[in-house]
């Protein structure tokens, strides 16, 4: 079956970033292409969540919120889950919304040099069109539109990628598991960029838009594969070109933006504007799915009216984007700020992946569509992966882990 690119399509604009962008470089340009396989591992275990995340908005009928609210036990277990995953959606899309418009003014700048207007400016302009885009345009629109900016940003760093020309031996090394010495927040970091948990929620409730039950779920599922696949390899690039261009040298960057400029002395500046051109539409597409994503979970929660049109949802999403406008126009340095989402998100991604596991196993809700075996193994092991990342990170900070 040949995959139509939508709800899967979309989850890997979520992913795809500013964060992305930038923690792969950085990840590259530091310790080369060490964490490669750390990007494989957030890569298919992404694919397995949100492959469960298609089935239940395809085959159930149901977002994620809705089955929560649904599942949990008695008045004040539905009142506590719903209050932990609003608190975990809201936190983790408020910081990505403030790193997302952030990352999208560092590509403007590395796109058109010392042309760029102030990054304030570039903040607000990009948060009036996310803005707009959610107000007024319509969900097979927005499809279309963050379809068309994945292929171009897929493009973008294809062709930066072949220009630098990566170890395709180093490349290979990276496969094998290892965190070097000082890595492992770039390591959580790098998960919590590609395995995003409030794409989950989205990707239900996409999902549930685009494709009728019976036939419609081997097309979802096809469509979530191919396109969390491509998402996955753009990140490999990301860290394949810093890591071919920057680590040698132990160049040191804050960022994306300055990787674009310390390559063009040696690329040319083709490679410097497909970088800024792709980091400035990862910022966009950002900036438009996050508060999405948390406008379809609270009308679940709330179980109120998710269409375009209703009244939380958009007083949702505009919150989101105000909030982190606000957040980007402080005097915080961009790429701390991008890093520290992306961490946030690896921490909270177990609580949410244990949800979906939890959601996935009642066949009260999902009938034939519940997990198998097959799939809870998958599951049981991205969950204790993450759990122990976290933990070790967690322990370290307090002095009782190397």
């Amino acid at each position: 079956m040949t995959p139509r690119f939508g709800p899967g399509a979309i989850v890997a604009a979520a992913f795809i970033g500013p964060g992305t962008v930038t923690t792969c470089a950085m990840a590259g340009a530091s310790f080369g292409y060490a964490l490669v396989w750390a990007l494989v591992f957030a890569t298919l275990a992404t694919i397995i969540l949100q492959d469960m995340a298609a089935r239940l908005g395809v085959g159930a009928r149901l977002g994620l919120g809705e089955a929560l609210m649904a599942a949990a036990p008695g008045a004040f277990g539905k009142a506590a889950a719903g209050a932990l995953t609003l608190a975990a959606l809201g936190l983790g899309a408020a910081a990505y919304e403030a790193g997302n418009l952030a990352g999208g003014a560092l590509g403007a700048e590395a796109l058109l040099g010392s042309a760029a207007p102030d990054r304030r400016i570039v903040v607000m302009a990009l948060a009036g069109v996310a803005a707009a885009a959610l107000l007024v345009g319509e969900y097979k629109l927005l499809e279309r539109l963050l379809v068309g900016l994945v292929m171009a940003m897929c493009a973008a760093f294809l062709i930066a990628a072949a220009i630098v020309r990566p170890d395709l031996a180093g490349l290979l090394r990276g496969l094998v598991p290892s965190v070097p010495d000082g890595a492992l927040i770039t390591t959580i970091a790098l998960i919590g960029t590609t395995i995003v948990p409030y794409n989950l929620f989205l990707h239900a409730a996409a999902a549930r838009r685009t494709w009728s039950a019976g036939d419609g779920l081997a097309a979802a599922r096809a469509d979530s594969g191919v396109s969390i696949g491509l998402g996955g390899l753009v990140s490999i690039l990301i860290v394949a070109t810093a890591a071919a261009s920057l680590f040698p040298d132990r160049v040191a960057i804050e960022g994306a933006a300055d990787m674009a400029r310390a390559i063009e002395p040696a690329f040319g500046p083709a490679a410097r504007y497909l970088i800024g051109a792709g980091l400035l539409g990862a910022g966009l597409t950002s900036a438009i799915t996050a508060p999405m994503a948390a406008a379809f979970a609270l009308s679940e929660i709330l179980n109120a009216r998710d269409d375009r049109r209703g009244l939380i949802f958009r007083a949702t999403a505009l919150a989101i984007v105000a909030f982190g406008a606000g957040v980007s126009l402080l005097n915080v340095r961009p790429v701390a700020l991008i890093v520290l989402a992306q961490y946030a998100n690896g921490l909270l991604l177990p609580v949410i992946a244990g949800v979906l596991l939890y959601v996935m196993n009642r066949k009260s809700l999902l009938g034939d569509n519940v997990n198998g075996p097959a799939a809870n193994i998958a599951g049981g092991v991205v969950l204790i992966v993450t759990i122990g990342l976290g933990a070790r990170s967690i322990l370290r900070a307090a002095g009782l882990a190397p």
